[in-house]
């Protein structure tokens, strides 16, 4: 855990009225970057989701979802945390629970204005709000944070990222119980999220966070039963889904929310169901037992 976090095994702070004040002071900090969009990390993205694209162009539009693969955050290594993520603070609240999932978010692409390969993008970042909620396992604190994307013709993308901090699980404690998954998929796609497929897609954002790659720290140090899929892994593949099978459609707006973890243990499952208007596509993400854990919408 970065070092303003509490070690494993260590009760975290209790979020109480004085630290939600404090936390909330981070309400309103904005923080703006550019980047040029390259067409390495498409390369890179197309070939770890084992898709077969043409070399990526200048000017080529940019997959939806596939700008995470710029804006990273980069810190010197002397910044980062035992859990391999950056030290707490900055743009973000050092929120002192040890646990960090970014946990959905909501997405709307401007018509007419699409991100490219080659693009120099602007990305103007804002915490929207910070909260806490009292959940059945301990405290919650969930960060919104909202992001405006501008290329030369102007705002091109705005999106909405649902951050939530968690306490580390209780030795013993039970799972909860997995919510089902819907069984009426018109189209589905088995992934095998094996560890080299999370360590390729953790270059690619470079993300350090040793859940994804380091099982032994993912078992011993977090409480995981294995290696921690992504959820904008996830996310991505369930878009990738959709080109699959409609390669012309182009989504105006994306909304995901994870459910449950996914470990490496097991096949994901991904499945989409086109509504009958065809203006929109059910998507959701499944273990093979049929426990749902990611649920998006995607408007065409």
């Amino acid at each position: 855990m970065p070092s303003n976090a509490p070690a494993p095994g260590n009760p975290p702070p209790r979020i109480d009225a004085a630290l939600l004040a404090q936390l909330q002071t981070w309400q309103g900090r904005t923080e703006t970057c550019c980047d040029t969009f390259h067409d390495a990390p498409v390369r890179g993205l197309s070939a770890t989701l084992d898709r077969d694209d043409p070399a990526p162009q200048a000017g080529a539009p940019l997959a939806p979802l596939w700008h995470w693969l710029y804006f990273l955050p980069q810190p010197r290594h002397s910044g980062i945390g035992p859990d391999g993520h950056p030290l707490r603070g900055g743009f973000l609240p050092p929120v002192p629970l040890p646990r960090r999932m970014w946990a959905g978010g909501r997405l709307h692409w401007q018509a007419g204005n699409p991100l490219r390969v080659g693009d120099v993008v602007e990305r103007r970042s804002c915490i929207a709000s910070v909260t806490h909620k009292a959940g059945r396992t301990g405290d919650l604190l969930f960060v919104l944070v909202r992001h405006a994307l501008h290329n030369a013709a102007g705002l091109a993308l705005t999106e909405e990222h649902d951050i939530v901090y968690r306490a580390a699980a209780r030795p013993g404690e039970p799972a909860p119980a997995p919510q089902a998954a819907p069984q009426d998929a018109a189209w589905q796609r088995v992934v095998v999220p094996d560890s080299v497929l999370l360590f390729r897609y953790s270059a690619l954002t470079f993300n350090g966070h040793r859940i994804h790659y380091d099982r032994h720290y993912a078992t011993a140090a977090e409480g995981y039963p294995g290696l921690v899929v992504h959820g904008p892994l996830i996310a991505t593949l369930l878009l990738d889904l959709l080109r699959r099978e409609m390669p012309h459609a182009v989504p105006t707006g994306f909304a995901f929310k994870a459910v449950r973890p996914m470990f490496d243990l097991h096949p994901l499952h991904l499945h989409a169901r086109p509504a009958a208007d065809g203006r929109s596509v059910d998507l959701w993400a499944s273990d093979p037992a049929g426990g749902l854990t990611m649920q998006a919408t995607a408007t065409l």
